[in-house]
């Protein structure tokens, strides 16, 4: 049963979900690495703003060597960490789980397996994340969308687990919560949407919204996306649709048909949804190392294993690769990938 939860990276959607949860009357604790923030929620409680409401709320927090000290095993562990730290903030969670507790891959990226290779696949749990969120103050969280579906659980073999279900209902509190069959097929899916908006964010300075309202930088983005696509259904996945709409007619535009229908679509839910701006994005703002290696950078690396070209990623990562970590976001940095785009 999940009574006591541990959140391993109270960053932006760490934030939002812990506060909520506490909110809901559950038992969590927040660890993080950045001693303001901890300071912040510590002293004044973690505020909480945007679509989820205006609420301060009181919540445990730990600076992350402040973890030695928890007594009481945790039923449930997230990994919310970014994608490089995955492994260590596993490791971390094995030694403060219950003998029957679950680690939660709460994560962007395809980083489930890396997970189950430190805790083992028995113990592990896949949550795809479809809630936006931005921090840019300590102590201060903001939930960014307007979507109605918040989260979709599953198990790495497809099954309908009794823990699957349970963790459903907890993550109810936070936003609508499914649990899916589809594990892998629900990660591609929201990999080909990170793969659209992160990068093209970080290098512009555009938000998520915007990068899909923008003829251009969208066309990037559809050509991203169709490629992670085309890997992940060479990988053996059933790719989920993408925004709503069947992932089928993203690889229909890379191949040349109906590319400015589908940028019309993909403008209109923009518009609709809103946003905020994506975690890589956030990096860029804060002048830190990017997930890139993990978001196109991975379909990259899975696209050379499976035989799949994929330019259009392959020329994201040298860009963002190229800037470093720490460059100012500007739109000329995506010039070079817009002249790829078929005339």
């Amino acid at each position: 049963m999940i009574q006591r939860i541990a959140i391993i990276g109270a960053g932006a959607i760490g934030s939002v979900v812990g506060g909520m949860l506490t909110r809901a009357g559950r038992d969590v604790t927040l660890v993080d690495q950045w001693p303001e923030h901890v300071e912040k929620m510590k002293n004044v409680g973690l505020r909480l703003s945007g679509t989820c409401g205006e609420h301060l709320v009181p919540v445990k927090a730990l600076h992350i060597h402040e973890l030695q000290s928890v007594t009481q095993p945790f039923d449930a562990v997230f990994i919310s960490v970014k994608s490089y730290d995955t492994e260590w903030a596993t490791a971390m969670a094995l030694k403060y789980l219950t003998p029957e507790g679950i680690v939660v891959d709460f994560q962007n990226g395809l980083n489930d397996e890396r997970v189950a290779g430190v805790a083992g696949t028995q113990r592990t749990l896949g949550s795809v994340i479809t809630i936006g969120a931005g921090m840019y103050e300590p102590g201060h969280a903001m939930r960014t969308d307007t979507g109605t579906i918040g989260f979709k659980i599953g198990e790495h073999d497809g099954r309908i687990t009794d823990r699957a279900k349970e963790l459903a209902a907890v993550m109810n509190a936070v936003a609508e919560t499914h649990v899916t069959p589809n594990l892998f097929g629900e990660r591609w899916s929201k990999l080909a949407i990170n793969c659209m908006a992160n990068p093209l964010a970080g290098l512009t300075g555009l938000g998520s919204a915007e990068v899909r309202i923008d003829p251009k930088v969208s066309a990037v983005g559809v050509h991203l996306g169709a490629e992670c696509i085309m890997v992940g259904r060479a990988a053996g996945h059933e790719v989920e649709p993408i925004y709503g709409i069947p992932s089928q007619r993203f690889v229909d535009a890379y191949q040349g048909r109906g590319l400015k229908e589908l940028l019309v679509d993909i403008a209109d839910i923009a518009r609709k949804r809103g946003g905020g701006r994506p975690s890589l994005l956030q990096d860029v703002m804060r002048g830190r190392r990017t997930e890139i290696d993990y978001l196109n950078g991975a379909v990259c690396e899975h696209g050379k294993k499976l035989g799949v070209k994929t330019p259009f990623n392959d020329a994201v990562v040298a860009v963002v690769r190229g800037l470093g970590v720490g460059f100012k976001s500007d739109p000329k940095h995506l010039d070079p990938v817009i002249a790829m785009l078929p005339k």
